[in-house]
């Protein structure tokens, strides 16, 4: 079977390793351009692009795909591309392009998307993200038959996964990568055969997964303990659960609400330090205490609570603040 691969970030690579592994054959790979990034800004090749030239594949990195865009000559040669490959279907995954409808109907079996959620819950571009935040206790992989909607089509194979309570996005993106890698393989050997049977989303537990904006960073003390701790996980890796103190910057990028709650945080504000030590740093919030395991400041390395005390000067009683803009972003 010939596949064309689409796909751009670390969730994708993990997919087409596996589809390589497998057997499959791969005439194309569409991944997004080149973009600036690390400390230099030097323009980085994705990792489903690195990995696709690691393997000898020819890779396309169209801007856009729609032939009346603002980019109808990039649109134009992938398209010429996509028909030259002869695929007997497209494989996405986290591809960052919208696919115009002469896409969808290019491979002979259509288009297949590997989705990090169970459909129709978390439709959108932040699937993990949404789920640990929103608390879910499960999440999965859905692998869809892609029509023109958002995460709309047809269900052909899901699974589900537990989200544990220590997942961060980042542990569970590693999960559901290779669970949906793992998928993919089994979905496309049972459309060889003819075996697959598609199943339309039910119309109720529509939820959509928002793209993470930076601003959502910034925590909110008034909030319970409990919603903090769940974004601070969810925001680790990207883009990093933020506070402030003096106007200096600090991620938390590990949290955990304290099950019993001393006697000091009676009058304390939302915010406010109540206590520090090797155990962690202990804030009230606007439901309970937040215990900080592991921080960072602006340009420092992530340290667990009680390295980061030995070079930041916190004391009781001191408030820490949201973040700016300014602040976020020097974080």
């Amino acid at each position: 079977m010939k596949i064309i691969f689409a796909g751009t970030p670390e969730f994708a690579r993990v997919a087409l390793e596996r589809l390589l592994a497998a057997g499959f054959e791969i005439p194309l790979v569409l991944s997004q351009p080149d973009r600036p990034a690390g400390r230099g800004m030097k323009l980085q090749a994705s990792p489903v692009k690195q990995c696709a030239l690691a393997h000898g594949l020819a890779v396309a990195q169209p801007r856009s795909l729609r032939l009346d865009g603002k980019f109808p000559v990039e649109a134009t040669a992938a398209r010429a591309a996509i028909i030259a490959a002869n695929a007997d279907a497209m494989v996405v995954a986290a591809y960052g392009l919208i696919l115009p409808q002469w896409v969808l109907d290019a491979p002979r079996l259509g288009c297949f998307n590997i989705h990090a959620s169970l459909l129709p819950r978390w439709r959108g571009a932040a699937p993990i993200h949404r789920a640990i935040e929103a608390g879910d206790q499960h999440t999965g992989v859905t692998i869809m038959q892609m029509d023109a909607g958002l995460d709309t089509g047809d269900m052909l194979l899901v699974e589900r996964l537990p989200i544990a309570a220590d997942d961060s996005t980042g542990s569970l993106h590693d999960r559901l990568a290779v669970l949906g890698g793992r998928l993919m393989v089994e979905a496309l050997e049972m459309a060889a055969c003819g075996g697959l049977s598609p199943v339309p989303q039910p119309a109720d537990g529509v939820t959509y997964a928002h793209k993470i904006e930076k601003a959502e960073a910034a925590i909110d003390w008034t909030l319970p303990a409990a919603v903090i701790a769940r974004r601070v996980r969810a925001f680790n890796p990207f883009p990093g659960a933020s506070t402030a103190l003096a106007g200096e910057a600090i991620k938390v990028w590990a949290a955990q609400v304290e099950t019993d709650t001393g006697a000091d945080a009676g009058a304390a504000a939302p915010g406010q330090v109540l206590a520090i030590g090797p155990q962690g740093i202990r804030v009230m919030t606007g439901d309970g205490v937040l215990v900080f395991d592991e921080l960072q400041r602006a340009g420092g390395k992530r340290l667990p609570a009680a390295d980061f005390l030995r070079g930041f000067a916190l004391t009781p009683g001191q408030v820490l603040d949201a973040p700016t803009t300014a602040t976020v972003a020097a974080a």
